[in-house]
């Protein structure tokens, strides 16, 4: 596939991830959030192992190799997942997508500091301005400066623990195929988060017995396209393009879930909320070192002229 294929691809990525938020902020008004949550993305990450298994790309693990997987199914699945569910419940969808767009400024931090990846004083401006884009974002929500909300904070949660599994995997991708590890993470770690259900959603599965049609094809658009199919593409991306280039797309979801909260769910957008957005959009883009390399690389282009 040629470099704007796969451009063309990661916005249509974007589009469902942001969107996606949308969709379970409505489904969670129609089902137990925990329970609906790991039914969902067992679906995705099913899909995900049957299409590795048809094309014959299963591999074994070493003990290290399984045990990394599914401490970043924990943590990227059953605890992002976890903490977006009841979040959502407390907050917009609008102010969620806007958190989440740290993921990627929060996981160069951590690579910084588990990894030993450099810090330049690019890289440092980049993380002052992003973090201080969503401490403007989540102490205005009501366009007045107020405490942080219950919800902004587990949807920060829901970001840092994702952030997390992606250091795991980041060290776990030299012994094992990145795409096979992502479908296991998303079955163990749903699988677990199907246990947590049964201490959280009271109800049990019973209460998934929703006879609205409009509401299963918002579920399975969500577990199968967003999830699984969006997953695989995005995978493929990073191959193609490098991680790099591609976590630089990931800005274009919070922009999504803005729109999609105002057509689907009537959310008001606040300026507050655009100018925090931007504000994240520049720290990213500092912060991961993308600038970094940019100039790194124009400067040996000079050189080798």
């Amino acid at each position: 596939m040629s470099r704007i294929g796969i451009y063309f691809l990661l916005v249509f990525v974007m589009l469902m991830w942001g969107l996606n938020v949308v969709a379970i902020k409505i489904l969670i008004e129609y089902f137990p959030p925990i329970l609906m949550q790991s039914t969902r993305i067992f679906l995705g990450g099913l899909l995900l192992v049957l299409f590795f298994w048809w094309r014959k790309n299963l591999q074994k693990m070493t003990r290290k190799g399984w045990f990394i997987t599914v401490l970043a199914g924990v943590l990227g699945v059953t605890g992002h997942h976890l903490f977006l569910a009841i979040g959502l419940l407390e907050t917009t969808a609008s102010n969620a997508g806007i958190i989440l767009a740290l993921s990627p400024l929060t996981t160069s931090i951590l690579g910084i500091l588990f990894l030993h990846d450099q810090l330049t004083k690019m890289r440092l401006l980049g993380i002052c301005i992003g973090f201080g884009g969503v401490l403007f974002v989540v102490l205005t929500g009501s366009g007045q400066l107020g405490g942080i909300s219950l919800g902004d904070f587990l949807i920060f949660m829901a970001m840092l623990t994702q952030a997390f599994s992606f250091i795991l995997i980041k060290q776990n991708s030299q012994s094992v195929n990145p795409k096979l590890m992502t479908a296991i993470m998303l079955t163990a770690g749903s699988i677990v988060l199907f246990l947590f259900s049964f201490f959280i959603d009271t109800k049990g599965i019973s209460s998934m017995a929703v006879t609205e049609i409009r509401v299963w094809v918002i579920f399975l658009l969500s577990g199968v396209v967003a999830t699984g199919i969006g997953q695989l593409l995005y995978n493929i991306a990073i191959q193609n393009i490098g991680p790099g280039q591609t976590t630089i797309f990931n800005n274009l979801m919070p922009f999504f879930t803005l729109i999609g909260s105002v057509l689907f769910l009537k959310e008001t957008i606040l300026i507050e909320q655009i100018i925090g957005f931007l504000f994240i959009v520049a720290g990213v883009v500092l912060g991961t070192g993308y600038v970094d390399n940019y100039f790194v690389s124009k400067k040996r282009e000079k050189v080798s002229t």
